[in-house]
């Protein structure tokens, strides 16, 4: 009886020997390679946008001066508000203009009776000088008196236009139709003809310029890049503006002309847009910021941000997706954003599968289980995995 015990005692240190063995022989299970979530690259035109600053200015300015002088009578507008061209704005005193026609009218009737004389005159002594009834020298000043008192007639006759002109200058009216600005004269107040002060100013708005600045450099470059004919094509994009309080401006504009020519202190050239402006929110002299397309590159790829990286050169770098399903890095060319992607010009090609999701477990030349990107999340080993249909890929839109 008192054997029992030590047989199972020995028993039991046999078989946890043998276990503890087994044990130590087992090879460990390998870790599945890191999931990798990609995108399909594809070749495709990508507009090249460009944000440049730029300044409000009026479509159309006039400063309203007088062209005759005397004294303002009436003020006829409110300021601030909207004049039609033709509009009367002032009216100066016409007292001395209305004297000086009336004057001008009195010296052409007598310069007319004048002509009437001297042209009769040289009518009766014309035949009585091919009859020697007087002398010849008669009738040669008779005629010469005729033909003073027909130009002295055309004088007078541009003298009373001159003044019927400047009558009518003492009505000072809109040049243009558009806003008006404060008055710097009032009534009572003296004007003169040619003073270098004007009256008031009117600006039209609507439309309205903005003059945007972009270095010469960066225009160079472009029209270089244009000319050369490597994938990229002239664009006429819509130019959309960022206010001064970070708002965009609901309205589209366009690019109208550059001037040719550079600031030689700003080294810019001025690309001058036209806005519409219906409700006059755009005002002459604002600072906002214009965003448009030059040019578009025909065969552009667009990377997720998150698929670039740097190495230490400071090189674009991404991972791909290469044959084997192995993690594969290629140093490419991204040296621009369009929105939220960045825009590979050269290293990738249509097709490839770029790594966007996952990087940090991923490892150049370490196999990696592909799935698309924005994939649902792999459930535990063990679970259901219903429903484990990678999403589409983001590249293949």
């Amino acid at each position: 009886m008192t054997r029992r015990p030590y047989r199972a005692v020995a028993l039991t240190l046999a078989m946890t020997a043998f276990s503890l063995s087994g044990c130590g022989t087992r090879k460990e299970t390998p870790p599945p390679p890191p999931e990798a979530g990609f995108v399909v690259v594809k070749a495709q035109a990508v507009p090249l946008m460009v944000e440049l600053p730029g300044r409000t200015s009026a479509f159309e300015t006039s400063e309203v001066r007088p062209q005759v002088s005397g004294v303002i009578q009436e003020r006829s507008f409110t300021e601030g508000s909207i004049v039609h061209k033709g509009q009367t704005l002032y009216q100066i005193d016409p007292s001395l203009y209305r004297a000086a026609v009336n004057q001008a009218q009195a010296n052409l009737a007598s310069a007319e009776a004048n002509r009437e004389s001297a042209a009769a005159k040289a009518a009766r002594y014309k035949p009585l000088a091919q009859i020697q009834a007087v002398a010849e020298q008669d009738y040669t000043d008779a005629a010469a008196a005729a033909k003073q008192a027909a130009a002295s007639v055309a004088q007078n006759a541009a003298a009373l236009q001159t003044a019927r002109i400047n009558l009518q200058f003492t009505r000072v009216p809109a040049p243009i139709t558009g806003r008006i600005g404060r008055s710097l004269f009032t009534t009572g107040a003296l004007v003169t003809s040619g003073q270098a002060d004007p009256l008031t100013t009117i600006q039209r708005l609507d439309p309205i310029y903005v003059d945007i600045q972009q270095s010469s450099a960066d225009l160079l470059a472009l029209r270089q890049s244009l000319s050369a004919g490597k994938g990229v094509a002239p664009s006429s994009a819509a130019v959309r503006l960022t206010l001064e309080n970070g708002s965009s401006y609901p309205l589209v504009g366009k690019v109208e002309f550059a001037e040719e020519m550079v600031d030689t202190a700003t080294g810019a050239v001025t690309l001058r847009a036209r806005f519409p402006n219906p409700q006059g929110l755009l005002l002459p002299g604002m600072y906002v910021r214009a965003s448009f397309s030059q040019a578009t590159t025909r065969n552009g790829i667009l990377v997720p941000q998150a698929g670039i990286g740097r190495d230490p050169q400071g090189r674009a770098t991404v991972m791909v997706v290469g044959p084997g399903n192995k993690a594969l890095s290629k140093i490419v060319v991204a040296d621009q954003t369009v929105g939220a992607d960045w825009l590979v010009t050269s290293g990738l090609q249509p097709g490839e599968r770029v790594i966007v999701e996952g990087l940090g477990k991923v490892k150049a030349g370490k196999p990696v289980r592909p799935v698309p990107a924005r994939a649902p999340l792999v459930p535990p080993p063990g679970t259901n995995r219903g429903g484990d249909q990678g999403g589409p890929s983001a590249g293949n839109g």
